[in-house]
């Protein structure tokens, strides 16, 4: 089977949009809204991106993505190639296509002279665990994953409402 890994252009739009929509369905999650879809696209593609997004293809059909963007680390004083999202059909895997995805996506955060390469994985995602061990990435153990949500965001910036200011 024929495979290929390029970067999304904008007339990819809507198949990265079909494929994230697969995605929120696999994860059960609840779909990106219209909104979101056209912050997506200007975050992608207008003056100024925010991410850069991959299509795999196999045979000629587009079967997954990746959405990667940059970090830094003042430590290393060096950028980090952060991946958002890797995600292959579920009728398409364990052919390869995610193996190569990654790959690639390592080849270019070399060629960025990155310091490292960085990603999140769900504890319920064996197949994604299993991979990453495999290829000998570290599971930090040091670090733990903290959020804001937007509403707490709002919340932390008002000074109204009886909120405490920052």
């Amino acid at each position: 089977m024929d495979i290929v890994i390029r970067k999304a252009e904008y007339v990819d739009r809507d198949t990265l949009f079909t494929l994230i929509c697969a995605l929120a369905d696999y994860e059960h999650l609840d779909r990106p809204t219209i909104e979101s879809r056209d912050r997506l696209f200007d975050h992608a593609w207008g003056a100024r991106p925010r991410f850069e997004a991959w299509i795999a293809e196999a045979a000629g059909d587009a079967v997954g993505y990746s959405i990667v963007f940059e970090t830094y680390s003042t430590f290393l004083a060096q950028p980090t190639l952060y991946l958002e999202d890797l995600f292959i059909l579920p009728e398409y895997r364990k052919l390869g296509i995610g193996t190569k995805m990654f790959e690639v996506l390592v080849h270019e955060a070399v060629n960025r002279e990155c310091g490292r390469m960085e990603w999140a994985c769900l504890d319920w995602n064996e197949i994604g665990l299993s991979f990453y061990r495999k290829i000998g990435a570290a599971k930090l153990h040091e670090w733990i994953t903290f959020r804001l949500s937007e509403s707490d965001l709002q919340t932390l910036t008002a000074s109204k409402n009886g909120a405490k200011p920052l």
